[in-house]
C-alpha cells in the first residue's frame, strides 16, 4: 500500500472506531449557521481527537502536529467528511492563529499558546471586523496603548464568530496615535475572560447567534502578547487571512460536501432530480465542489512554501459563491414547500437555514468585491482603484 493510502486508511479506521458511543450522536452536527448544535459534545469530541494526536495534523511535529504533507492533510479532511464527523470547534485556533504563530510568533508565544490549541484546552476568536471596518480592514479604530507592562484596549469588534465560547481573541488594533489605514496597526493576543471585555450575541436571520459584538473597555493583555513588532499588524493580519483561505477551507468543505449530498438526496426524494434544469445544476454543483478542493490544495501548496500570498483570495470567492448557489439550489429543489415551516415550533428547516445563512457568505471573511480587488491589484497587477 502506498504511504499516503496507508495514512488515509489509518484516518478512516480511527474515525470508524471512535465515532461511536456518545460521539455517534455528534455525526453531522455543526457548521456555518449551525454552530449552536451540541457545542459541548463537539468540544469533547475534539479533545478526544487531540488526546489521540489527530488535531493540527499539518503543523510541524516540533510544534505538536503530525507534520503531514499537503497530500495527507487532504486525505485527513476528505476522510473526516466521509465519516460525517462533526464540524470542528477549534477551527480558528488550529487553522488561523496556530499557523500565524508558527510563522511569526516568538519562541515564548509558541511555547505558551500552541500546546493549548493542539490539546483544545483554549479556544480562540478573531477580532478583525468593526462597525466601520468590515471588508475595509484598514479602517480599524480599536485602540491599544502601552500602560506599564500591559496593552490597554478600547474599541468594538463585530461579527466575531464564537466569541462567547472563546478564551482568547487575536485582535487587530491601532497602536500608533494619528496613524491611518494599514499603518500603525498591531496584532494583539487578548484574554476574553476579564472585566474589560463584553460579548453581545447578534441574532441572525436564521434565529441563531454564532456571531457577536465584542466591546473592549480598558481590557488588558501583557506587553509580550503582540505578534510581530508594533505597527506590523497589517502584515501579520493579512497573512492570517491567507491561512484562512487555505488549509482551513478543506475543513470547511467537510460541511459543504455533507450539505451537497443532502441536497442530492432531497432531489431524489422530491423527484426534482428528474427536472433536466435542476439536474444540470446539481452536476454543476458537484463540479464546483471539486474545484473548491483543487483551489484549497493549490493554496495549501503555497502555504507549505511559506506565508500565503494574495492568490488565496481566489479560494474565498470560489467557496462563498458556490455555497450561496447551493442554498438557492436547495430551495428550488424544495419548491413551494421551502417557503413554509413544517409545523410547531415553526423553526427553520435544514435547507431554509442553509439558504438564509449562505446569503452572508459573499460578505463575511472579506466580501467578494474586496477579494476581486485584491486579485486585480496584487495578482494581476492592474491599476489601483481610486480611493477618495
Amino acid at each position: 500500500m502506498e504511504p499516503d493510502e496507508a495514512f488515509r486508511a489509518e484516518v478512516r479506521a480511527w474515525l470508524e472506531d471512535n465515532l461511536t458511543g456518545e460521539f455517534a450522536n455528534a455525526r453531522g452536527l455543526g457548521g456555518p449557521g449551525r454552530e449552536h448544535e451540541a457545542f459541548g459534545l463537539r468540544l469533547a469530541w475534539e479533545r478526544h481527537m487531540a488526546a489521540a494526536g489527530w488535531t493540527c495534523v499539518g503543523w510541524p511535529e516540533r510544534h505538536g502536529g503530525r507534520g503531514a504533507s499537503v497530500e495527507r492533510q487532504v486525505a485527513f479532511h476528505e476522510e473526516y467528511a466521509l465519516a460525517d464527523a462533526p464540524a470542528r470547534v477549534n477551527h480558528i485556533g488550529e487553522n488561523l492563529l496556530g499557523p500565524t504563530l508558527i510563522a511569526y510568533g516568538t519562541r515564548e508565544q509558541r511555547s505558551r499558546f500552541l500546546p493549548e490549541i493542539a490539546a483544545v484546552r483554549e479556544l480562540w476568536c478573531q477580532g478583525y471586523s468593526e462597525p466601520d471596518a468590515g471588508s475595509d480592514l484598514a479602517g480599524v479604530r480599536t485602540r491599544a496603548r502601552l500602560d506599564g507592562g500591559r496593552w490597554r484596549i478600547d474599541g468594538q469588534k463585530v461579527w466575531t464568530s464564537l466569541a462567547l465560547e472563546a478564551d482568547w481573541c487575536f485582535a487587530l488594533c491601532r497602536t500608533e496615535p494619528g496613524s491611518a489605514r494599514s499603518r500603525g496597526l498591531s496584532f494583539l493576543l487578548v484574554p476574553m475572560r476579564q472585566d474589560g471585555v463584553e460579548v453581545r450575541p447578534i441574532t441572525q436571520i436564521t434565529g441563531t447567534s454564532e456571531f457577536n459584538e465584542v466591546f473592549f473597555d480598558g481590557a488588558v493583555t501583557d506587553a509580550a502578547n503582540i505578534v510581530g513588532a508594533p505597527g506590523d499588524g497589517w502584515r501579520i493580519a493579512t497573512a492570517t487571512l491567507g491561512f484562512e483561505r487555505g488549509v482551513a477551507t478543506l475543513g470547511q468543505q467537510v460541511g459543504f460536501r455533507r450539505e451537497f449530498e443532502g441536497v442530492v438526496r432531497l432531489a431524489r426524494r422530491t423527484g426534482a432530480v428528474d427536472d433536466p434544469l435542476l439536474r444540470d445544476r446539481l452536476v454543476r454543483a458537484w463540479i464546483g465542489l471539486q474545484v473548491l478542493r483543487l483551489n484549497a490544495v493549490r493554496t495549501m501548496a503555497g502555504v507549505a512554501a511559506g506565508a500565503p500570498g494574495p492568490e488565496s483570495s481566489i479560494s474565498k470567492i470560489s467557496w462563498a459563491t458556490w455555497h450561496q448557489e447551493l442554498g438557492e439550489l436547495a430551495m428550488d429543489v424544495l419548491g413551494a414547500a421551502g417557503t413554509v415551516a413544517e409545523g410547531p415550533p415553526y423553526e427553520l428547516g435544514e435547507w431554509q437555514r442553509l439558504f438564509l445563512f449562505s446569503r452572508a457568505d459573499t460578505i463575511y471573511a472579506g466580501s467578494n468585491e474586496i477579494q476581486r480587488q485584491i486579485i486585480a491589484e496584487r495578482v494581476l497587477g492592474l491599476p489601483r482603484e481610486p480611493r477618495g
